[in-house]
């Protein structure tokens, strides 16, 4: 028993139109896509990075503020005693010693608090260094969503243009179809 050459027709044309219409065409821009993804790891990367850097700078902060913190608390110590020292009356020898070392005191305190400073400064640049690697990060994630909403757009594009095609296909094989059968149709009633 043999099947109508257009019912194999007809199959055959079902299994093409399948295959057409799952296989879509390479993205045109993947290698740009694939680039944009690899830049967004790299300033993911770089945030990360700048994370850790002010988390350390702030941590050298707080350790340069507790050892001035130390040096101030010293200091106001020191100063309690020669006041302690001139209310119960004491020697100018020992008075001048006293202030002598709450010099030394002040000048160290001094150091320590130019130290807090400089560390503050450090801190901030930290913070402004991540500031601008999260802007770089949101700019290049940006990019990369354009380029998935552009892919998506290309791909519901290329596949209304393929069941155009496809649909065309189906209208010349349905065409070819109807003429087969009315050219043996006519045969037969010639016949």
């Amino acid at each position: 028993m043999s099947v109508p050459p257009e019912k194999k027709l007809c199959a055959i044309c079902a299994i093409f139109s399948v295959n057409i219409m799952d296989k879509l065409p390479p993205y045109p821009l993947e290698q740009v896509l694939l680039v944009k993804k690899k830049r967004v790891e790299e300033a993911e990367a770089k945030v990360k990075e700048r994370r850790n850097a002010l988390a350390q700078e702030e941590q050298k902060l707080r350790t340069v503020e507790r050892k001035r913190d130390e040096v101030l608390k010293h200091k106001q110590e020191k100063l309690q005693q020669l006041r302690n020292a001139l209310d119960e009356g004491t020697t100018t020898f020992e008075i001048r010693q006293m202030k002598s070392y709450l010099d030394v005191v002040k000048e160290k305190l001094a150091v320590e608090e130019e130290k807090v400073k400089q560390q503050t400064t450090q801190v901030t640049q930290a913070k402004k260094n991540l500031e601008e690697a999260e802007a770089l990060l949101k700019q290049r994630r940006l990019e990369v969503d354009k380029l998935q909403i552009h892919r998506e757009e290309w791909e519901k594009e290329v596949r209304r243009e393929m069941r155009i095609e496809e649909e065309k296909r189906q209208d010349e094989i349905g065409s070819a179809t109807f003429l087969s059968r009315r050219h043996q149709e006519k045969r037969r009633h010639e016949n």
